[in-house]
């Protein structure tokens, strides 16, 4: 049996109010993926991406909800999905980390993080159908829409 895994997402930012490495830097704000009570963007900060959830342009964050919610399968990875992205544009071209996502009855499955062409040693992730729904919706307009 796999342990159901609770997610939440909340307003967070690339730097801290007072760490001196924002200056002159974008102080990305966006949705922080909250996996047991643990952040994502901490675990996986040091290689300098941010969530791609929650912030940038209203269609952005729009698609984002529908590849995330499996409406759709992303235009060039299918059913793998750009997690992390570059805190600067968010483009896919700049790097990112990419998950694999499926979905079994009510349970919805995180696995295969790959940096770049990197397998990373994150997860998998399971969790029921209606906490992740609802975490994943409420990152609509999380920074708000840039």
């Amino acid at each position: 049996m796999v342990k159901i895994s609770t997610i939440e997402t909340k307003l967070a930012s690339r730097y801290d109010e007072f760490d001196p490495e924002q200056d002159g830097n974008k102080n990305t704000r966006f949705a922080d993926i909250i996996i047991d009570g643990t952040s994502l963007y901490q675990k996986l900060k040091k290689h300098e991406l941010v969530p791609s959830l929650g912030w940038g342009s209203d269609e952005y964050q729009r698609l984002l909800i529908d590849y995330f919610l499996l409406k759709k399968p992303h235009e060039s990875m299918y059913y793998r999905y750009p997690i992390l992205v570059c805190p600067w544009c968010g483009d896919e071209e700049c790097g990112f980390i990419s998950v694999k996502i499926d979905k079994e009855d009510d349970v919805v499955i995180w696995s295969d993080f790959i940096l770049n062409d990197k397998k990373l040693q994150v997860g998998p992730f399971y969790f029921g159908w209606e906490n992740y729904k609802q975490a994943i919706e409420n990152t609509f307009g999380t920074a708000g829409i840039q």
